[in-house]
């Protein structure tokens, strides 16, 4: 079923940074139980994240993986192919970033590059991009039929906000070099970017691996979602519970 991005609609603010971390926190410690059982079982699984940039990715990665034991998930920052990796087929080069046994294999984006930034930035022929909308459901259903669950984030962030967000990161020089030119090329082709994702979810939003829309305008409200959604997802996958232990406690913010 086609979807509108510009009807996803922010969910109401936290009263205040205390009610944030509380629930934050809440949710970071299931989705560590389920991180516990797939280390005592040996299973394993795929979170990814797409958005526009500045939609808060990278910020939603730090808060799932904050309170995880760090030998049980790899994350994996994914940008343009290497000169060595263009030659081959677009898919290939994400095999050596599948999960091993027993833990989280967290990508900031992924393969859905070619039928979004490689698509309007006009990387590979249009037959190719078009092509891999089934090349990707196909992979998906071949990790999910081997027990591999692929969990799918598109984090939507409003174009007033992303500029908000451009210009605060313009202006700190602690956050600068997070902002590109491309980000600024990117932004000056919104609709065309707006169609690509569009496109995305219409064409592989599948039962096996549904997509996850995140409004993102909100960092903390998009940030506890992201988490307790994987821990939430994982969980009714694995059938583990993520309920606290008794005598367990959320640490005072």
């Amino acid at each position: 079923m086609p979807r509108r991005l510009e009807r996803v609609v922010s969910t109401p603010a936290f009263a205040d940074e205390h009610e944030y971390e509380r629930e934050l926190e809440q949710a970071q410690l299931r989705l560590l139980l389920v991180q516990r059982h797939l280390h005592a079982t040996g299973r394993r699984a795929v979170i990814l994240l797409e958005g526009r940039d500045a939609s808060g990715k990278g910020g939603a990665i730090l808060r799932m993986v904050q309170r995880l034991d760090p030998r049980g998930y790899a994350v994996h920052p994914i940008g343009p192919p290497e000169p060595w990796e263009a030659g081959r087929h677009h898919l290939e080069r994400f095999f050596d970033r599948l999960p091993r046994p027993r833990t989280l294999a967290i990508h900031d984006r992924s393969w859905y590059g070619r039928v979004l930034v490689e698509r309007v930035e006009k990387l590979c022929p249009e037959k190719a991009w078009k092509r891999a909308y089934s090349e990707i459901n196909e992979l998906e259903k071949w990790l999910v039929d081997d027990g591999v669950p692929v969990l799918k984030f598109m984090l939507h962030v409003s174009k007033k906000e992303q500029l908000r967000r451009f210009e605060e990161r313009r202006d700190d020089p602690f956050k600068s070099w997070k902002l590109t030119r491309d980000d600024w090329r990117a932004r000056e082709k919104w609709s065309e970017y707006g169609r690509a994702f569009e496109d995305m979810l219409a064409k592989t939003d599948t039962e096996r691996a549904p997509w996850h829309v995140v409004a993102a305008d909100r960092k903390w409200r998009a940030r506890v979602e992201v988490v307790a959604t994987a821990a939430d997802v994982l969980s009714g996958i694995f059938g583990c519970a993520c309920d606290l232990p008794r005598g367990w406690r959320v640490s005072k913010a």
